[in-house]
């Protein structure tokens, strides 16, 4: 039976490992200011490694600004995480109408024609709620994710496709944490730092 991260109960989860299309949330006190408090949504995962976009971390930039071709499309840019920093990557719905988009279940896409994007969004094909933007990504290598899970420094948790998508995220930490099964979703008011505990 094939893996449903959409279909999957909290009891599952306490059993699953990392995979494609679920979500890492890290513990309340963890020390990295990178991924302090972030929800970083999985796109790949296998022996080789791990591939992930950081959901709640904005930049103060839209994607209009990153190109001088690009639409006149008023989306913001989110830090995906600090591996190639430089380049453009973005999660969508509309796989349909953006050629080469690499699908990750439950109606989302990673990628694609980025010709192909600018195109259909000129064309008002694409709404700002359909997609998403991130520079850089988050990347782990061989067992490097499943060692950190088994220190507690990640919960694995779902996502819904409108929580991934979701342009004011300042929330979504704090959301899905409360989603969560009792003893993780106990964390969700804990303060940052500990000491104010």
């Amino acid at each position: 039976m094939k893996f449903d991260p959409f279909k999957i109960s909290i009891s599952e989860l306490n059993n699953k490992t990392a995979q494609k299309g679920l979500v890492l949330v890290s513990e309340p006190f963890m020390g990295d200011d990178y991924f302090k408090r972030s929800v970083v949504y999985l796109v790949e995962h296998n022996k080789e490694g791990t591939i992930g976009f950081m959901l709640n971390k904005p930049m103060e930039i839209k994607v209009k600004d990153l190109f001088s071709d690009f639409p006149d499309f008023d989306s913001t840019v989110f830090l995906g995480g600090p591996v190639q920093a430089q380049n453009l990557f973005y999660i969508h719905t509309r796989g349909d109408i953006i050629r080469n988009s690499i699908p990750l279940g439950n109606g989302l896409f990673w990628d694609g024609d980025f010709e192909d994007l600018k195109i259909q969004i000129g064309a008002g094909k694409i709404q700002a709620d359909e997609i998403k933007f991130f520079l850089g990504y988050s990347g782990w290598g061989e067992t490097q994710l499943d060692e950190e899970i088994k220190e507690n420094s990640w919960f694995i948790q779902t996502a819904s496709k409108d929580q991934i998508l979701k342009e004011n995220a300042s929330n979504l930490w704090k959301e899905i944490i409360q989603s969560a099964e009792r003893r993780v979703s106990l964390m969700a008011d804990f303060p940052e730092d500990p000491s104010l505990n």
